[in-house]
């Protein structure tokens, strides 16, 4: 395939495998394989079908990496761990006769594109195309054996036009909770229409406005319009998902103050899809650390919703406990709720508003930090317990948040540590519900009381329930706390009070952003302020061009003045005159944009059918590639590998997504990703001077132990590889020095492909070192000539060669690249102590080694003779007979107790075992002169002599 390299070097062979040769081989082959289409994976159906009678009896597997973001500072060696363990599956799957669909995209829109334009002036377009050009090249020089016609950018606006479609599906459907799945918004119009579904007010739908009509229906809708309490950070002008807001409470970019503050946005349903979240994840085979994450972050409770009358109408908490209800000594609001200026007396107000403008600054991690003071103001109203008819009062406290439940609570301080906190700091009541049992006053040195002045903390466990009785219900005495919440559930149900019920942590999605880079909504307003879907006819919404991106300025502490979106500049773009079926009218864009997490929420179904201008994607391909393969089986990418940064927020996105176009009859999968691994990390050694500044890794020199830069001594540390660190190292760097397969192959054999590594450039030679023998093995380093011979392949030879195949088979397929590779270095060392390689052996070395390191494997191909690719070879199989060991290790006993260990013939009959055993010399000094009673043979396993 290649001209042979030249000596470099007055002692190194003409024709040694060196980084020079290596750069040659892999260039050459990375423009053949694209020339010939050599990873193409062809459709059952569509523009990319060419060639599906050849691999339509196999059978297909899907293999994904989770989408990178194309920064402007390119790869580092950490980057490309997972695509390296995804490409070497693939390339496995496809030489075991797998039609395999690989391929990468971009995932291209977002804040760190828009505020790069913002510093330099340059069109977030122009940077984010040339970033996306440069990762491409970087990761097309790893050798990747993507299918590139399948790659996309989520900034393509072929692309963002089906983003633009599926917001519609979404926009265009509500939540049936009868049927468990979502239903076009016609069939819901229908329903009212009919009567079939009766009016929240009881008017009769053909009584009704237009205007009220669509209010109605907007209500039910999975994608819908809500005031929402939101990040919001002025020094950016734009909200921010709780991902970009760092624990102490500033922006991840920029380092500005982040504050909680209510925000007219747009919001998606996906707590209407809790439940199905959350159980389907027992179907998945995914790690289960991350059905954990997912499991809390969903966080199903159940409990009741409890009514307490209060001066501003009914406050409504949900409790896990409402069994604890008579012992609700005081209220509490969060900052944000809606009622807090309502029920403030004119006293309270300076006092409660300073309190709500100081809380609303802070984090919800560092409102919610164990062992912190708690703070609150007294509101100067109250609302009355339910259960008891006493007044209680109503406090605002940071420590109650707007996001869960529902922004209030009941105070139970004998049963809740931070109630009683709050109630031991404030000098409020404290009422028992369930006596603690004798031990735990033991504990804590006091006489058993029901009476809480005395305890030193609140009770949680159970207990025999006190002071929780009035005229009409009691569950005083010795009962579960699960038949206690079922009496108390029934008396609020019967009384008007609430009722029982279950809620989550999950909080509908936040969908809105005030940005320019970003998918613009396919959404217009008339005179009404009211939401209109824009045909599909009319997407995609492109976005206006832009010279001035940076948001509305405004002071980084202004936390009141409501963001003016980048797109409001674009008067001509905003104000448009449009014909959505009943004539030319005048409508207003929507000029928030989508959040970055769009994108990516489908990108596997584009994968699918890039191409195709119809559909988001063709019924017949998506049902090929992620359709179920079983009853019961969810369907969806068969192998998708990430970091575990992405265990909730991306994942819960687009699982909500698909879930809504299987309701849909869009796709045929449940889910999106039926097996999830996470790929671990590379960590590097950092240095820093004795000012603390960290230096060039690269220029630090080890002595004795110590570590120098320059003249001055530095100290090591560990952590992430990355610019601040100043411990880069690129990829490029690897291939100058040794060759794309030579990094490939020291990434792979650091360590389990789940665990995180540390980083050492000076250990690549030794994966060099490996090839270089591979290749001296095959290539007479002097001549370049084929050293193959066509002789005969002793036992022992063989015996290596197909254990080896056993075990390199069955480490591929369980991805565990790194013990493959040292299966892989035996067997080389032991075909190089015999000087050369059997053509019998040398085939199948070399076709082990391709998916590790396929250049170099596809060039020795060439030259043992092949004149095709050896990317769709059949993978070696083991031959049975050679995996069988010729000789068995034994136990012998005499009357049971084990005295000797021997070897007996593969095979062997009893005869054989017995006289083995017998001829032990410890057991034959056991046996001389007592008399057998009995021999047990169990082949393969044992010999008992029974003497007397």
């Amino acid at each position: 395939m290649t001209e042979a390299s030249s000596r470099n070097g007055a002692d190194q062979p003409t024709h040694r495998y060196t980084a020079e040769l290596a750069q040659r081989i892999e260039t050459a082959w990375q423009a053949r394989w694209d020339a010939e289409g050599t990873f193409d994976a062809p459709n059952p159906a569509g523009a990319l079908s060419d060639g599906f009678e050849a691999v339509a009896d196999r059978p297909h597997l899907f293999v994904m990496d989770m989408f990178p973001y194309p920064s402007g500072a390119g790869l580092h060696v950490g980057h490309p761990l997972g695509y390296i363990g995804t490409d070497v599956y693939a390339r496995f799957k496809r030489m075991c006769g797998f039609n395999v669909l690989y391929t990468l995209g971009y995932d291209a829109f977002g804040l760190p594109a828009e505020q790069h334009a913002i510093a330099t002036g340059v069109h977030p377009r122009v940077n984010t195309e040339q970033n996306v050009a440069n990762m491409r090249r970087q990761l097309h020089r790893l050798g990747l054996s993507h299918d590139r016609r399948r790659s996309i950018a989520t900034t393509d606006e072929d692309y963002y036009r089906w983003t633009q479609w599926i917001f519609l599906q979404i926009f265009n459907s509500w939540y049936d909770s009868e049927s468990g799945r979502a239903r076009p918004i016609s069939e819901l119009e229908a329903q009212f229409a009919s009567a079939e579904r009766a009016t929240p007010n009881g008017m009769p739908w053909a009584e009704m406005s237009s205007v009220q009509r669509r209010e109605l229906i907007d209500q039910h809708r999975l994608a819908y319009l809500s005031e929402a309490p939101v990040n919001w950070c002025p020094g950016l002008g734009t909200i921010l998902a709780n991902e970009e807001v760092t624990a102490e409470g500033r922006s991840d970019i920029g380092n500005y103050p982040v504050f909680k503050r209510n925000m007219r946005q747009w919001v998606m349903r996906i707590t209407s899809y809790a439940d199905r979240l959350l159980d389907d994840l027992d179907r998945l085979d995914w790690p289960e650390p991350i059905k954990i994450m997912q499991r809390n972050w969903i966080g199903r409770s159940e409990g009741a919703r409890v009514r307490f009358p209060s001066p501003a109408g009914a406050i409504e908490v949900f409790t896990t406990r409402p069994d604890t209800l008579f012992g609700a000594t005081f209220m509490v609001l969060a900052p944000e709720h809606p009622l807090v200026k309502e029920l403030t007396s004119e006293r309270q107000r300076d006092e409660v508003q300073a309190y709500v403008r100081q809380a609303v600054s802070r984090t919800e991690v560092q409102r919610q930090e164990e062992g912190r003071d708690k703070t609150g103001v007294y509101l100067g109203t109250q609302a009355t317990n339910p259960t008891t008819g006493q007044p209680i009062p109503i406090w605002v406290a940071d420590y109650v948040l707007m996001g869960y439940g529902t922004g209030a609570i009941m105070a139970v301080p004998s049963g809740d540590q931070r109630d009683f906190e709050f109630a031991r700091r404030f000098g409020l009541p404290i009422v028992a519900t369930q006596m603690p049992p004798d031990d735990w006053f033991e504990r804590h040195g006091i006489a058993p009381t029901v009476h809480c002045d005395t305890w030193p903390e609140a009770y949680i466990g159970e207990g025999r329930y006190v002071n929780s009785a009035n005229e009409s219900v009691s569950l005083d005495g010795d009962r579960t706390v699960s038949e206690a919440k079922a009496i108390i559930n029934q008396w609020l149900e019967q009384h008007g009070h609430g009722m029982g019920t279950v809620t989550y942590k999950l909080r509908d999605w936040l969908f809105s952003r005030q940005r320019y880079w970003g998918e613009p909504f396919p959404i217009v307003y008339d005179e009404t302020g009211l939401p209109i879907a824009l045909p599909e006819s009319q997407l995609p919404v492109t976005l206006p061009d832009l010279e001035d991106f940076k948001p509305q300025a405004l002071e980084p502490d202004d936390d009141r003045t409501d963001p003016i979106p980048p797109l409001a500049r674009a008067t001509q773009w905003v104000e448009a005159e449009l014909d959505l079926g009943d004539g030319p009218r005048h409508y207003r864009r929507e000029i928030n944009v989508m959040p970055q997490w769009a994108g990516s929420c489908w990108y596997e179904l584009r994968y699918i059918d890039p191409v195709d201008d119809q559909a988001v994607v063709d019924p017949v391909n998506e049902r090929y590639w992620m359709g179920p393969r079983q009853p019961g089986d969810t369907g969806g990418v068969d192998l998708y590998v990430g970091g575990v940064e992405h265990a909730v927020l991306h994942l819960l996105y687009a699982r909500f997504w698909h879930k809504v176009l299987y309701d849909l009859g869009h796709v045929s999968s449940e889910e999106p990703f039926h097996r999830l691994f996470n790929q671990g990390y590379i960590q590097a050694h950092a240095y820093r001077d004795e000012r603390g500044q960290t230096v060039e890794a690269s220029e630090v020199v080890e002595r004795d132990g110590r570590y120098f830069h320059g003249d001055s001594e530095v100290k090591r540390e560990y952590g992430k590889m990355g610019k601040s660190l100043k411990n880069v190292v690129t990829p490029d760097e690897m291939y100058d020095s040794y060759g794309a397969d030579t990094f490939r192959l020291y990434e792979m054999s650091m360590g389990p492909l789940d665990a995180s590594r540390p980083w050492n450039t000076r250990d690549v030679v030794g994966m060099q070192r490996f090839l270089q023998r591979v290749w001296r093995l095959l290539i007479d380093e002097e001549t370049g000539v084929t050293r193959v011979e066509d002789r005969e392949v002793d036992a022992e030879t063989l015996r290596v060669l197909h254990r080896t195949i056993d075990g390199v088979r069955a480490d591929m397929d369980g991805l565990r690249f790194n013990t493959s590779i040292a299966k892989l270095i035996e067997l080389t060392n032991h075909l190089m102590r015999s000087g050369s390689a059997p053509r019998e052996v040398a085939d199948p070395l070399v076709l082990m080694l391709a998916p590790l390191a396929p250049h170099l494997a596809e060039e020795l191909w060439s030259r043992l003779g092949h004149e095709t690719t050896l990317a769709h070879q059949l993978f070696p199989e083991a031959d049975p007979a050679y995996l069988v060991d010729e000789q068995m290790e034994i136990g012998v006993s005499v009357n049971g107790k084990p005295r000797a260990r021997v070897l007996v013939p593969a095979g062997a009959d009893e005869a054989a075992h017995e006289s083995a055993a017998r001829a032990d010399d410890r057991i034959a000094t056991l046996l001389d002169g007592r008399p057998m009673r009995k021999v047990v043979v169990v082949p393969g396993r044992l010999v008992n002599f029974v003497v007397g």
